[in-house]
Order: C-alpha cells, then sequence, then structure tokens
C-alpha cells in the first residue's frame, strides 16, 4: 500500500468516526417524521369530526385550509389577537403601571409625570440611574426612593463629549 492511500483511508476512518453521532440523529429524526406524518393523517381524519363536535364544547373551528398549518404571511394584527386572550382571562404579559394600582406615585424627576416603577423612577429613568450607577456619575440628589418631582434631571453628554466626561470621571475615581 503506498503512503498517499493509506493516509486517505486514515482520514476516510477518521471521517466515518465524526460523522457517525450525526448519521444517528439523522435516522432518528426521519424515523420520528414518519410518526408526525401518521399522527397528521389522523387528525386530517378527525377533523370533519372536531367541526362538528368543537363548538359544542366551546373550541373555535379551525380555518379552512389544511388542518393543523398556519395561513402564509404575516400573523393577524395585534389588537385582534390580544382580545380572545382577554376574553378567555388571559393574562397580559409584563407589569402594569403604578398608577393603574390607585395611589402610586409620580417618578422622582422634575416635570416627568411618568408613575414610578422601581426606587421611585420611572422605567426610563431607572434605566438612566443604573448608567449613571455604573459609570460612577451618580449625582447624589439621584437618591433612592426620593420624593415625587424632588429631583432635577440632568442632560447626559453625547458623543466625543461623552468619551471625555466617561475618562475625567474614570479619572476621578481611581
Amino acid at each position: 500500500m503506498s503512503v498517499d492511500k493509506a493516509f486517505r483511508e486514515m482520514i476516510r476512518n477518521e471521517i466515518e468516526v465524526q460523522l457517525k453521532p450525526l448519521r444517528d440523529v439523522v435516522s432518528r429524526l426521519e424515523s420520528g417524521t414518519a410518526d408526525l406524518d401518521a399522527l397528521r393523517s389522523v387528525a386530517e381524519r378527525l377533523a370533519p369530526l372536531a367541526q362538528v363536535v368543537g363548538p359544542l364544547f366551546g373550541a373555535n373551528a379551525p380555518a379552512a385550509g389544511k388542518v393543523g398549518r398556519r395561513p402564509v404571511g404575516r400573523p393577524a394584527g395585534r389588537a385582534a389577537v390580544s382580545a380572545p386572550v382577554a376574553a378567555a382571562g388571559g393574562k397580559r404579559r409584563g407589569r402594569k403601571p403604578a398608577a393603574a394600582e390607585g395611589g402610586a406615585r409620580e417618578c422622582a424627576i422634575k416635570g416627568c409625570g411618568k408613575p414610578s416603577r422601581t426606587k421611585g423612577y420611572c422605567a426610563a429613568h431607572y434605566q438612566k440611574l443604573r448608567m449613571l450607577e455604573k459609570t460612577n456619575r451618580r449625582p447624589s440628589e439621584w437618591a433612592d426612593y426620593a420624593n415625587p418631582n424632588s429631583v432635577e434631571d440632568i442632560k447626559l453628554p453625547r458623543g466625543r463629549a461623552a468619551s471625555k466626561a466617561l475618562a475625567e470621571a474614570a479619572q476621578k475615581n481611581a
């Protein structure tokens, strides 16, 4: 056997060893798709029965077309999607503003007027507070749980001025 053939055989064996797990996964996926096809055919055979019996139990009838398939294109508008969820007793994601809970405080920043969420600040000003803390530039009047409309807002520099301000703050704190 020549060196070339031995080298090729060594590479072929190494590739086979590396591809074996991938081949195993592919074969399992192929067997799984056969199961999914069988399940899909059962669902298609039961679709007429579901259309007849479903409304009796409060289920919505599926749209015309293939059963179990989502129509092509964009989903329905946000208002159309959220209305049935609210009607069915579902909850909206996220936290309600504090003002909706009754007697809530306003943001600590003067003139903001938004309901406070965390440490007496609205969501936007709390993010600004976190950034100021992270860069060691938090003003002393920006205290946690400050009274509503009691703190002056600061205008942060942008661009080159911002990088210079960050450098100055780093030198001051170092």
